[in-house]
């Protein structure tokens, strides 16, 4: 048996799965291959009829019942018990209600997101404060105090959010090292703070190009077509964009708001994340304009990373996602956005009609000493066909770490909820490191100025070329 196809963990519990899109049946395979337990104790509770031929393969019980406000414990509450475990890959169920209802049973939880009840991103009769994910994370860590030393629930752990958090602590013990400072990983919160802070880290991109491609069946008009859950995507392009505000920055945006509760690591824009562009980089992809999409870890690892002095905020980096998707999926985002983000009546998720490409998923640490570092995975369909059977490329970044969290959760069961940054990184890169293709690192030069000042003078900041304004795109 080779290092990937190894039994990380026995697990003696039920599990049960709520949803089974396409992270859902990319997982599937990896939990049997991974995690010591019958198939027969596995249930799938999703509002689809997609993916029951991917059950019926491996012999899953698979159950057709979308989950509302009204029904969920009715159905939930027969399959949960003492030392079960909920894994929530859902959309449109509330992430909140379930883990209270995974802490009632005595069971074990993960998510990938902070998900709303249906409609909860787009609500017209809350504001956009009250229907950001600055909100969502606000009402789940609320859970940690009321359930501390209860049953593990593991938040918001796939690729982004999840996996990349520990990139960044990989990254940052390399940027260490590279500048004589001693690599040794803190053992809590202030340390990795602390260590930020030494090593001058102004701002966290989660940088990603995805290229990947259906040569044979590029997109239609009126169709939508990315390489994952494409309501996961619309949802949050459609909430506003947010990103965690840094300590250096000294201009605040025009169209940017404050929230008047929670940690106030974070700031958000009046304007769709699916509507706002960012300049990065990544080593393959080199500069690019990406969408500045809000996501959880925008805000918790700016949270996370803080330092304070009594009630004043020393140190925070600016933190946020900069998404290019494939180009099928940009143009996709193009044709909603004219028509006032309104869905296409069709959707495809490409999954065997990709002919080529990868996802280069890291993360981006700018302002210190050596300029810039990207540390990540390249994963090509190629690779990750090989791998593990229902994946392409961007699903198994995912799928590998919500393996790496329920190893995670089954390894340490009495934690309460957490969030990735909280939790192990070693230890979850040692479970998903054998999937992610090359994990590759690079230094660079670029700064969100290059090039600008030459081509296009522009209304920029010269003095530190770090500004959330030299980035973002006007």
């Amino acid at each position: 048996m080779t290092e990937k196809e190894m039994k990380h963990v026995s697990f003696s519990g039920r599990l049960v799965m709520v949803g089974f899109g396409s992270i859902g049946q990319g997982v599937l395979p990896l939990i049997l291959r991974h995690i010591d337990m019958p198939a027969e104790r596995i249930t799938i509770v999703t509002a689809e009829e997609r993916g029951h031929d991917v059950a019926k393969e491996y012999g899953i019980k698979f159950m057709r019942q979308p989950l509302t406000r009204e029904n969920y414990k009715t159905v939930l509450e027969p399959m949960l018990g003492q030392g079960d475990f909920l894994l929530n890959l859902s959309v449109d169920v509330s992430s909140v209600a379930l883990i209270e209802l995974a802490q009632a049973r005595g069971a074990f939880y993960l998510d990938t997101c902070i998900e709303p009840w249906a409609g909860g991103y787009t609500d017209p009769s809350k504001t956009p404060s009250e229907r950001s994910n600055y909100a969502l994370r606000e009402s789940a860590r609320a859970l940690i105090a009321k359930y501390r030393n209860g049953p593990t629930a593991v938040m918001t752990h796939g690729a982004n959010p999840g996996l990349v958090s520990h990139f960044v602590k990989e990254a940052m013990l390399h940027i260490a090292r590279d500048t004589g400072l001693p690599a040794i990983a803190p053992t809590d919160r202030a340390g990795w703070a602390a260590l930020a802070q030494t090593l001058g880290v102004k701002v966290i991109h989660v940088a990603e190009r995805d290229t990947q491609v259906a040569e044979h069946q590029p997109k239609r008009r009126g169709e939508f077509v990315n390489t994952w859950s494409i309501d996961g995507f619309v949802g949050e392009g459609c909430q506003p964009a947010e990103l965690g505000w840094g300590s250096h920055e000294t201009h605040f945006p025009a169209d940017g708001k404050r929230h008047d509760f929670g940690c106030d690591a974070a700031i958000y824009l009046m304007r769709p994340g699916a509507g706002t562009r960012v300049r990065s980089w990544t080593p393959l992809e080199g500069p690019m304009h990406s969408f500045l999409v809000t996501h959880n870890e925008s805000i918790s690892m700016a949270d996370y990373y803080t330092v304070r002095d009594g009630d004043t905020v020393a140190y925070r980096p600016t933190v946020h996602y900069a998404y290019h998707p494939c180009d099928d999926a940009v143009l996709s985002l193009h044709e909603i956005a004219g028509k006032n983000w309104d869905m296409q009546p069709s959707k495809r998720l490409m999954m065997d009609e990709i002919t080529t490409g990868m996802d280069e998923l890291g993360v981006l640490l700018m302002g210190h000493r050596k300029g810039a570092y990207w540390y990540g995975s390249r994963l090509t369909i190629e690779d990750a066909r090989k791998l593990c059977p229902h994946n392409n490329a961007t699903s198994l970044q995912v799928t590998v770490a919500v393996l790496g969290g329920l190893v995670w959760a089954l390894e340490n069961p009495k934690s309460g909820p957490v969030e990735a940054d909280e939790i192990d990184h070693a230890r979850v890169m040692d479970v998903c490191r054998p999937y992610l293709g090359e994990m590759a690192g690079a230094y660079t030069d670029w700064t969100p100025l290059s090039e600008r000042e030459r081509l296009f003078p522009e209304d920029v900041d010269r003095n530190d070329p770090w500004q959330f304004k030299n980035f973002r795109v006007v």
